[in-house]
């Protein structure tokens, strides 16, 4: 028996068919707050496509501020890089991304990662002569 791998759809639509899609026709498949920020800035969204497809061409590397970008199905199968606050965080964009922000997949805090206590946190460290 041979398997088929699962095509990708959204919303009953593969990605050949959303490819084709306007954004603002995209923005009708995703949920109410996704609709709204995409409908609000539908022209910021073209021109950061526009801007990727020129850097794809010259195969230069895509690199953007803008946390605040939906990602549309025209950013699917990209790598872009995302700042952080701190340095730029790749990102490559899959399908299951769709509606969702870019900012989201770039974490702003690192993870805590607890260690022993330093000097002087615990009233054990106090009987301790600090030199």
């Amino acid at each position: 028996m041979e398997t088929q791998k699962k095509q990708f759809t959204f919303k009953g639509k593969t990605l050949e068919e959303l490819k084709k899609l306007e954004v603002r026709e995209f923005a009708n498949l995703v949920p109410s707050r996704a609709r709204r920020t995409i409908l609000r800035q539908f022209q910021d969204i073209e021109t950061f496509l526009n801007l990727v497809n020129i850097k794809i061409s010259k195969n230069k590397p895509i690199k953007t501020h803008k946390r605040g970008i939906v990602i549309v199905p025209g950013l699917i199968g990209t790598k872009i890089s995302v700042y952080n606050g701190r340095n730029f965080f790749p990102i490559e964009i899959t399908g299951e991304m769709l509606g969702h922000i870019i900012g989201e997949f770039a974490p702003t805090r690192s993870r805590i990662k607890h260690s022993k206590a330093g000097v002087g946190a615990t009233k054990g460290s106090k009987s301790k002569s600090k030199k």
